[in-house]
């Protein structure tokens, strides 16, 4: 049985916050949650020290003052379940956009079928994406097609924020040197997965956009991922990736 950590940044999400931590710990598999709480004035982090009374060896919090950033909750996050020896380590949204019903099937890609990435992707078959404005689908999959013009990765979700990593991924890749602290994380995390050649599984997924709460996504945090992928890719040139065995 492996150690895995479902890891969930928050910012104002009490409509969800209960109902996302309920629905991952009633999967069969014994997944653990690590809450990432930036400061959110609705109360999220006191939903959250609530719930750990009656989860208190599977729930876990770290409370951060302000809103920080994904990149900056992730990083937090990533550092933490390496130090307390997790095994799989997931990126989940707490909006109920990634089903909490493929978390196994993200273990699964990598336990049994040698993943040491594994990323739930809304664009490996089709476009499976429910309650989305069609500008921000085309924004969404053509940002996919840059990237992947730009770095060269054959990644067909670039952008997606639904992932498990292996524990080796994260202690190789330097995550002092993620610079990327919008949504561009999410793609510099996958590039230098792939700089390092770990074996990256695409699991097709349904992405349904949020029923509670406001959306983060602002046109500066989807500027930063365009403009930051030209300069990740130019740095890359002046960086040495140690291939894995895989």
């Amino acid at each position: 049985m492996t150690k895995d950590v479902v890891i969930i940044p928050t910012y104002n999400e009490k409509e969800n916050i209960t109902a996302i931590i309920n629905a991952v710990f009633s999967q069969q598999h014994d997944f653990h949650i690590l809450i990432i709480d930036d400061g959110s004035p609705d109360g999220t982090g006191q939903i959250v020290k609530d719930l750990m009374t009656k989860y208190n060896e599977e729930l876990f919090l770290i409370e951060r003052s302000g809103k920080l950033g994904l990149g900056t909750a992730y990083l937090t996050g990533f550092k933490w379940a390496v130090e307390h020896g997790y095994d799989y380590i997931f990126e989940m949204d707490a909006d109920f956009s990634h089903d909490p019903d493929d978390l196994e099937r993200l273990l699964d890609a990598c336990k049994d079928e040698g993943a040491d990435l594994a990323i739930g992707s809304r664009y490996i078959s089709g476009v499976n994406v429910v309650n989305w404005p069609m500008g921000r689908v085309l924004m969404s999959y053509f940002a996919s097609v840059y990237v992947r013009l730009v770095t060269g990765m054959k990644v067909m979700d670039t952008t997606a924020g639904f992932k498990c990593y292996s524990r080796r991924v994260l202690e190789t890749i330097e995550l002092d040197k993620i610079r990327l602290k919008g949504y561009g994380f999410q793609i510099e995390m996958k590039f230098r997965a792939w700089k390092h050649g770990f074996r990256i599984i695409e699991v097709p997924i349904i992405f349904t956009d949020r029923k509670q709460g406001k959306s983060k996504m602002s046109g500066g945090i989807f500027n930063e991922a365009v403009w930051g992928v030209i300069w990740m890719k130019l740095c890359s040139f002046f960086e040495h990736f140690k291939k894995v065995n895989v």
